[in-house]
């Protein structure tokens, strides 16, 4: 991946160094800078796409189908992995430096005078870039991934031609609701009067949640009742993906969109969003961001279907408000060892700490290490430790080693692996 280098320190810095401002649910800000921007989300037509697990994939799946087919699209999604750009693409390809330099600019003329307390959020700062951009291009198409719940979110700011709902869980409880029903509501805030909107399967109390806001708010529900047929390929891998293109292909049929059946073949078949059981190094390394415990099973579930009862070596990390415990129950089924690393964010959960908290009886799987570099030799190289060592001899035939728990994990070790080094962040 192509590195940020000659925006640090200008543009990009001071977009990043909003970050410090947190999550504050609202649209009145995101609704003032665009005023200021001219209103560029005006222009665009986006497929919105909302949900607690999937979304990114979704999007992904819809995105390389409709630029298969010809389109000039736009996708924006969150957070990145390793390079800002990604979160903003243009026809597949992540937004160059100059023009996100310049958009950047016009933003901070946009909000120079302020009230620094009225600010405008990271996010809201990057959806807004996002949309003045993909405005400026001429996309025909936007395909966009909510950040955080909908209702609330930034990005529900645009006119939509259709939505989708991905699965809805336990996630961001502290923002969107403690019960599966409040969540599904502030998810459902993305569903606008005659926009059709297409719901994967769902938990009963979420699946009826989204039926009576799709009755009141009035827009046409398509629910989706089967996988993808096993006859098409698809670039991500594990079952559950399959669920997703399905959802895509919904999607893409309730925006009246006609595309070929050549198109979809090869726009299922060659979608790339890493991060999604990404495998490296020959299979050996895989990479996968799932990061609360609906996600956790859709990974347990997958590495089942790939490699049966053979077991893992774990490097595994995670943010405070994940319940990493309760992943680690679940992940602990196919792992020999469990490697705990902190995530390069101040909200990491500090693997001392979390070793500490296990049961005496669990302990000899787990090691904890002060730096995914230190764990990462210890797996494939030469370990920083004399206990290290015995851990490495004893994996030595192992036929993969997993990464897991954050999305900024997973940047972290795409970083490391092309050479470069991940900075600390927060959203």
């Amino acid at each position: 991946m192509k590195s940020s280098v000659s925006l640090q320190g200008s543009s990009l810095d001071w977009l990043l160094s909003t970050q410090g401002r947190g999550i504050q649910p609202g649209l009145h800000r995101m609704e003032r800078l665009l005023s200021t921007l001219g209103n560029p989300e005006q222009s665009l037509r986006c497929l919105h796409v909302a949900g607690t697990n999937g979304k990114g994939s979704v999007c992904a799946f819809a995105e390389s189908v409709l630029r298969n087919a010809g389109y000039h699209t736009g996708f924006y999604s969150s957070p990145h992995l390793v390079d800002f750009s990604e979160r903003i693409r243009i026809d597949g390809k992540p937004v160059d430096e100059e023009r996100i330099a310049a958009g950047v600019g016009r933003l901070r003329q946009a909000v120079r005078d302020w009230n620094p307390l009225e600010l405008p959020t990271f996010f809201e700062l990057v959806t807004a870039l996002a949309f003045d951009l993909f405005a400026g291009a001429g996309c025909e198409i936007i395909v966009l991934e909510t950040g955080l719940g909908g209702r609330l979110d930034a990005t529900n700011t645009v006119p939509k031609i259709a939505c989708a709902i991905t699965p809805i869980g336990l996630d961001h409880t502290e923002w969107l609701g403690v019960t599966l029903a409040e969540i599904a509501r502030e998810k459902a805030g993305i569903l606008r009067t005659q926009v059709p909107v297409v719901i994967a399967p769902q938990e009963p109390r979420a699946a009826e949640v989204l039926s009576e806001v799709a009755a009141q708010t009035g827009a046409p529900c398509v629910w989706v009742n089967e996988p993808l047929p096993s006859h098409l390929r698809l670039g991500l891998t594990g079952s559950h993906q399959r669920w997703n293109a399905a959802v895509a292909l919904a999607l893409l049929h309730a925006g009246k969109f006609s595309i070929p059946e050549e198109a979809i073949r090869k726009g299922l078949a060659d979608v790339y969003w890493p991060g999604r059981f990404q495998r490296l190094r020959n299979g050996k390394l895989i990479l996968d961001g799932a990061h609360n415990l609906h996600a956790v099973r859709s990974l347990v579930a997958t590495w089942h279907e790939e490699y049966g009862d053979q077991k893992c070596q774990l490097i595994f990390g995670a943010l405070l408000d994940k319940h990493p415990l309760d992943m680690l129950l679940l992940l602990e089924q196919i792992a020999e060892k469990i490697f705990l690393v902190p995530v390069v964010s101040p909200r990491s959960v500090d693997p001392q700490r979390l070793l500490e908290t296990l049961p005496s009886s669990k302990r000899s799987l787990y090691h904890a290490f002060p730096s995914l570099r230190e764990a990462m030799a210890s797996v494939f190289s030469s370990p920083p430790a004399s206990d290290a060592t015995k851990i490495s001899e004893e994996r030595a035939d192992c036929p993969s080693v997993l990464v897991t728990g954050s999305l900024f994990l997973v940047g972290e070790v795409l970083a490391f692996e092309s050479g470069g080094q991940s900075k600390p962040r927060i959203q």
